[in-house]
């Protein structure tokens, strides 16, 4: 399976890029990122460019992609609802819209968020705009997509954010986070869960196009 991955230097992305070079089946990985990510590897291949919604440089190897993992993502504290559209759902169907093109059979999956509002009506800004792009993404005529809605992701394997509060907040929360699991499975789920899950899913599909929690720690 050759694998697109968006965002492989953001903490999910970390682990789903880690998940793919140690998976078999994945015989070859392009990155599209802002910054190195800092592996090498006989399997990746980067592309490194300020502007990630240009796919032009990937020229005919879009074409044999046969997943586009989608990991990339900003935070919608301190944005207006407009600045948050233009980095997330404006930005996200341009890549799409570009790969659905190139390679119509192509399986994409967009990493969303538990709550995401699928009726975009709701009270929560960020819920509504990922919940106008999901609805987006799934009229595209690919082959196959799927939404995946985790809740607290526990980083492993030395993986951390980009973002130094979450950081914190991680070392923090480390201690209790067994307990969480215990308490409420359906509330934390890890990097490599949640990698195994993608990458199982963009290979062998799954029963609905939108995975919560539920369904993740299924894996």
């Amino acid at each position: 399976m050759n694998v697109l991955l968006f965002g492989a230097t953001g903490m999910i992305g970390q682990g789903v890029l880690r998940a793919c070079l140690l998976d078999p089946t994945v015989t070859r990985v392009i990155s599209v990122s802002r910054r190195p990510t800092g592996k090498s590897d006989p399997k990746l291949h980067e592309f490194v460019q300020g502007d990630v919604t240009n796919l032009s440089p990937l020229g005919v190897e879009l074409k044999t992609i046969d997943a586009c993992l989608f990991t990339l993502g900003v935070s919608s504290v301190g944005q207006s609802e407009a600045e948050y559209t233009r980095t997330t759902y404006d930005l996200t169907m341009k890549v799409a819209e570009q790969c659905v093109k190139a390679n119509p059979s192509m399986t994409f999956i967009y990493v969303s968020g538990r709550s995401t509002d699928s009726t975009e009506n709701g009270s929560a800004m960020w819920a509504r705009v990922k919940g106008r792009l999901e609805n987006s993404l799934l009229k595209l005529p690919f082959g196959r997509a799927y939404m995946f809605r985790p809740a607290a992701i526990i980083p492993q394997h030395g993986i951390r954010s980009s973002t130094k509060l979450y950081n914190v907040l991680y070392v923090i929360l480390k201690p209790i986070f067994p307990i969480l699991r215990r308490l409420s499975p359906t509330s934390v789920t890890t990097t490599d869960q949640l990698s195994s899950a993608m990458i199982t899913v963009a290979r062998d599909g799954y029963k609905k196009p939108i995975l919560e929690m539920e369904d993740i720690i299924t894996f």
